[in-house]
């Protein structure tokens, strides 16, 4: 007996944005409607059916004045499975960014672009050019998956990363929206050409016998709610966790026989790392090892514990729906009986795995087939020009010049693939004339593992800086290894504005949490290779006290570590109550502590960036420029 999806939010209570989805008519209203009407904002209900459609309105704090309405614009985020774009695509952004947006393209931590300060009266043309130019935001954001993410790697004599892109492809496919609600809002109901969806997908989608689907529905897998909550999903191969596998609700790790033969798939399940500041009952969690896979599986399994997260997750209670709370709650062992229910079989004993460790694949590689690919390091995925720094620019030019496919990273990099050896020096130019460095040996380490979220001015979440303070938190953490002689010492340092975690900080080995403005929680003791979760060591650290807060750690870790121990490591050797004994009774010995603190005086972005420009090309201090600066303006007074 073929067995349908049970009825949707039986005999319970739902949240207010269940409601919402109910009444959109498969994701329609009030967008198609509000997209008409001559405003400049969206309502509250279309905002929260936006996020399905790849954009989130916002607000540039910025540009908040007294009495006056807010600045409204909007955010518009890329789904591209595995972090793939091609160069047709590329240019089309880049095009967009100056045409409608602030003139910047910001590289997310899910392999995607995000294009800032679209306004309203422009969304529909931003959107309409991406898909007529083989891109996609349909599923970027919302209550369903998200972009699939896959080692971003080109490897061509590595079998097992091609077959994680491959599923990565097949997978978002198979959990793509239905509803033709995208292409009738933003394209008029015209169909853009795009690769033809895999046979093998679209006859398991449809595949039922377990429950799996909806019959007669729009949206065979999600019906009319979707899901509860976001659902992030990777697809890997054994040892490579340059995404972060352990935070996402669904990840596969590619199994292959001694041919190198795909024979299915390790399955891990419950990741995840948004949290409330002072919500105990809400927190970080790695994913939990599920089972095995056959590959001719592969889609049931995951339709099936697609479908047990649907029907069970929590949809009272927003802060308690991700998977990793059903599973927190439920347990492993129910989570995967459930699940099978669902399957109609048995999940297989997990495989065993190598340790996983984390790449970055920065610099010039060779690719397996006699070409090159070359990963290039962006600083927090701000493409941006600024100065001599002409990083926009030249991005651009390659693409134009050298028509390459490109493939973004978790750590929002950007790599080029598919580059024949001859072209090498052509490119090579073109970076280092727009003050493009290639060489991953020549950047800071501690900048080149960091990454930080958008945070203010744009971010709606955000209550502290982010991507705009960490070159400066960086900077001082780096005086500060220095000046007790740990100059050879870097780790994993992550910050966000807010505790949704969207640069992943619980991963961390130093991990900043906004919790107010210029205050963060100090999260200690994840690893290198991002496979062990970080703890709250400190709930409020002013960000005028960090050389305090610091130097006691790094001083014991200088003087207890174990060789070739790193930071993260030792703190998750030694623990936090021996940390905290021995900053209790340490004498500072950093210049920069017990000191008066200097006077704080803010100054914008340009501003700020044109003077870090200046300094580093004239050699001089920042502070000294700025004093120099306003000495002489006030004397001339």
């Amino acid at each position: 007996m073929v067995k349908s999806a049970p009825p949707e939010n039986t005999n319970r209570k739902s949240s207010k944005l269940e409601g919402i989805k109910e009444r959109s008519n498969f994701l329609r209203e009030p967008v198609a409607t509000e997209i008409q009407e001559d405003t400049n904002r969206f309502s509250e209900e279309a905002i929260q059916i936006l996020k399905f459609h790849g954009s989130y309105q916002q607000d540039n704090r910025d540009n908040r004045a007294p009495g006056q309405e807010k600045d409204y614009q909007m955010m518009l985020r890329t789904r591209n499975p595995g972090g793939f774009i091609p160069p047709q695509l590329y240019l089309t952004l880049d095009k967009l960014s100056d045409d409608y947006g602030n003139h910047t393209m910001r590289i997310t931590t899910r392999q995607g672009f995000q294009l800032h300060g679209i306004l309203k009266k422009n969304l529909k043309a931003t959107i309409a050019a991406i898909v007529k130019n083989m891109g996609s935001t349909l599923g970027a954001c919302g209550d369903l998956n998200r972009n699939v993410m896959a080692p971003a790697a080109p490897f061509k004599n590595k079998p097992e990363y091609q077959y994680a892109i491959e599923y990565a492809d097949k997978i978002a496919d198979l959990l793509t929206p239905q509803t033709g609600a995208y292409y009738e809002i933003w394209l008029d109901g015209e169909k853009a050409i795009s690769a033809e969806e895999s046979p093998e997908v679209k006859a398991a989608r449809d595949r039922n016998g377990t429950g799996t689907i909806f019959h007669d529905s729009p949206e065979p897998i999600y019906g009319t709610h979707y899901m509860p909550r976001k659902f992030k999903i990777s697809v890997t191969v054994p040892g490579d966790n340059s995404i972060d596998l352990y935070t996402q609700d669904l990840s596969l790790v590619v199994i292959t026989d001694d041919n190198s033969q795909l024979q299915g798939f390790n399955v891990f399940c419950g990741g995840g790392l948004g949290r409330t500041h002072n919500k105990e009952e809400t927190f970080a969690r790695k994913a939990d090892e599920i089972g095995y896979v056959s590959k001719e599986d592969v889609y049931d399994l995951v339709k099936a514990i697609v479908a047990t997260q649907r029907d069970y997750g929590d949809r009272v209670q927003r802060r308690h729906a991700r998977l990793k709370y059903l599973i927190n709650d439920w347990g492993v062992d129910k989570f995967r009986s459930k699940v099978e229910e669902y399957f109609g079989k048995s999940v297989e004993p997990f495989r065993q795995l190598p340790d996983f460790k984390y790449y970055d694949y920065l610099g010039w590689n060779e690719q397996g087939d006699g070409k090159l690919f070359l990963g290039i390091s962006i600083e927090n995925g701000r493409v941006k020009d600024e100065g001599s720094f002409q990083l926009k620019t030249a991005l651009r030019k390659i693409v134009e010049q050298f028509n390459l496919d490109i493939r973004l990273t978790a750590n929002h990099n950007l790599i080029f693939l598919d580059i024949e050896p001859d072209k090498k020096s052509a490119i090579e130019e073109i970076l280092q004339n727009h003050g493009i460095n290639s060489d991953p040996e020549k950047i800071e380490p501690l900048v080149r593992y960091a990454m930080a979220c958008p945070a203010l001015p744009t971010c709606g979440l955000a209550i502290a800086e982010s991507e705009r303070a960490i070159p400066g938190i960086l900077d001082r953490i780096r005086k500060l290894l220095n000046s007790l002689g740990l100059q050879k010492e870097s780790f994993v340092v992550r910050m966000t504005g807010c505790p949704n975690g969207c640069a992943r900080p619980y991963m961390a080995e130093l991990g900043f949490v906004g919790s107010a403005p210029d205050t963060y929680q100090l999260w200690l003791g994840g690893c290198p290779n991002q496979t062990r979760l970080a703890q709250p060591y400190m709930q409020k650290l002013k960000a005028e006290e960090l050389e305090k807060q610091l130097e006691p750690m790094f001083a014991y870790f200088k003087e207890s570590k174990e060789t070739e121990e790193s930071f993260g490591d030792f703190c998750n050797r030694v623990g936090f109550d021996a940390i905290r004994e021995y900053a209790g009774s340490y004498k500072p010995k950093s210049s920069t502590i017990g000191k008066k603190l200097r006077h704080r005086v803010t100054v914008r972005d340009d501003v700020y960036d044109k003077l870090k420009q200046a300094s580093e090309s004239q050699g001089k201090p920042m502070t000294e420029m700025v004093n120099e600066a306003i000495k002489a303006y006030l004397e001339a007074e």
